[in-house]
């Protein structure tokens, strides 16, 4: 069977490096997405809205370092899950982690093609965003040391990019352009706002989805157990800077109506006060890229390593769970979630569901991934608060038990909100879940021959692996 020596990868991660990719994780989301909350919500029924999950994310990520910190395993939530509650609960964390990651991504590359076709007509959408993944599927492949410090530098530009983008357009800054009709059309607000509000969740989702990434690169850095909580701490308190900025200055530039439903927000509200052809409209289109980039070469980092992990312990096909001789990267993880980014790219016109494209779906089934995971990830929280409280925890949770049961209780909301507002996909992501634990039930005899792995395994199952081995050893 042979034991897991969490040694298979290379560990050279830095703090800089991981808060890099804390950062460049989500910030595509300060770019896009988000304004779609407007034309539901309004501006102050999403701002509303926003400090809600805001909230959420901020306990979440303060309550979730204990566990990476404690529990410093390239499969992250998986890791919890399973230690916790046992294989069932490996399996629902490691499913609801893979679709989030997984399917994240093909969206972020059509952006990025769908941007690259407007400076060039003639280069096709779908072959740039499929020409973004081998380039970065490589990039990640070559080593980690050399992803992590170019994800380093292309956050900082993009997060140097999002400063100027205030600074352009502070001087048109208007209260009144931001609060007029700002409660789902009304200039006052009535309860005809709330449901408006609770439509918005998964576009203030947006704005945070994915900085639990960095939990996947712990068997990667030089010392998890103080550098991980540094970045994610840091890491959301300067997610959150960046949301409040961006939100404010572009719903007081102008018309904010105007920006709710599309995807590039910030240049046309820049455009409203510079013009068309000035060179910060130019600088924000160009320079605007590397937040698509930094978040879609970051998630391939999270989505390898999941991968990589359930391979490992025999949740996927070991087959997976190979590490590059060479560079020391789980390469062919690498490459699988990529063809499934890839045949979701060109199936996008070919595969509708609900009347929106596959792309439109697999996103929102990507909120539900997260969501579940937010919710198993705080539950392993407080059972192994209670079945381990000798545990060795670099990081508490600060406010305990109130920061991880507000973080578990707005996750919960936000689940019954998206099953609501998106029955068919909830009804997808929900059969594909049983129909995956069907599979997972009849194979389980994969996972009793799978190398031991002590941050898997809870307290009392190795208890009963000490006393079965103790017995064998007496006979």
């Amino acid at each position: 069977m042979g034991k897991v020596s969490h040694h298979e990868l290379k560990q050279t991660l830095n703090t800089w490096q991981l808060w890099g990719i804390a950062v460049g994780l989500v910030i595509s989301g300060e770019y896009f997405g988000w304004s779609y909350g407007w034309a539901s919500a309004g501006t102050l029924g999403f701002v509303i809205t926003s400090i809600f999950i805001a909230a959420m994310y901020t306990t979440f990520i303060f309550s979730f370092t204990e566990l990476t910190s404690a529990i410093p395993h390239a499969g992250g939530p998986f890791a919890y899950g399973r230690h916790a509650f046992g294989p069932a609960g490996g399996y629902l964390a490691g499913f609801a982690t893979l679709v989030e990651f997984v399917f994240a991504p093909p969206a972020i590359a059509l952006a990025i093609g769908a941007y690259l076709n407007v400076q060039f007509p003639e280069l096709n959408p779908k072959d740039a965003a499929v020409g973004a993944y081998i380039i970065f599927m490589a990039l990640n492949i070559i080593g980690v040391e050399i992803a992590a410090t170019f994800e380093l530098c292309v956050t900082v530009i993009a997060i140097f990019e999002l400063l100027v983008f205030m600074g352009v357009v502070s001087p048109g800054f208007s209260l009144a352009n931001f609060t007029k009709g700002g409660w789902a059309g009304q200039d006052e607000f009535s309860l005809a706002a709330i449901p408006g509000m609770f439509a918005a969740v998964p576009f203030a989702i947006w704005f945070f989805l994915a900085i639990e990434g960095v939990a996947m690169a712990a068997e990667e850095a030089k010392d998890p157990k103080r550098s991980i909580p540094i970045a994610y701490v840091t890491g959301i308190l300067t997610l959150l800077v960046l949301a409040i900025g961006v939100m404010t200055f572009a719903g007081g530039s102008g018309d904010w109506t105007k920006l709710s439903n599309i995807n590039d927000p910030l240049p046309q509200a820049m455009k409203s006060i510079v013009g068309e052809n000035s060179g910060w409209t130019h600088m924000l289109v160009w320079l605007g890229l590397f937040g698509l980039i930094a978040s879609f070469h970051g998630i391939i980092l999270g989505y390898s390593r999941q991968i990589f992990a359930q391979a490992r312990a025999n949740y996927l096909p070991a087959f997976f769970a190979k590490v590059h001789p060479r560079f020391k990267t789980p390469h062919r993880a690498i490459l699988a979630g990529g063809a499934v980014g890839i045949a979701a790219i060109y199936s996008d016109e070919l595969i509708k569901f609900g009347g929106q494209t596959l792309t439109a779906n697999v996103v929102t089934m990507s909120v539900f991934g997260a969501i579940v995971m937010y919710i198993i990830s705080m539950a392993a929280l407080f059972k192994l608060r209670r079945s381990e409280p000798g545990m060795p925890r670099p990081f508490s949770a600060p406010l305990y038990p109130w920061f991880p049961g507000f973080a578990l209780l707005a996750a919960v909301v936000c689940l019954v909100t998206m099953i609501y507002y998106n029955p068919l996909i909830a009804a997808l992501f929900f059969g594909l879940m049983a129909a995956g634990y069907v599979v997972f039930h009849l194979t389980r005899h994969q996972r009793e021959v799978a190398p031991l792995d002590d941050m898997l395994e809870s307290r009392e199952e190795m208890e009963v692996e000490f006393q079965a081995a103790a017995v064998y050893k007496a006979n």
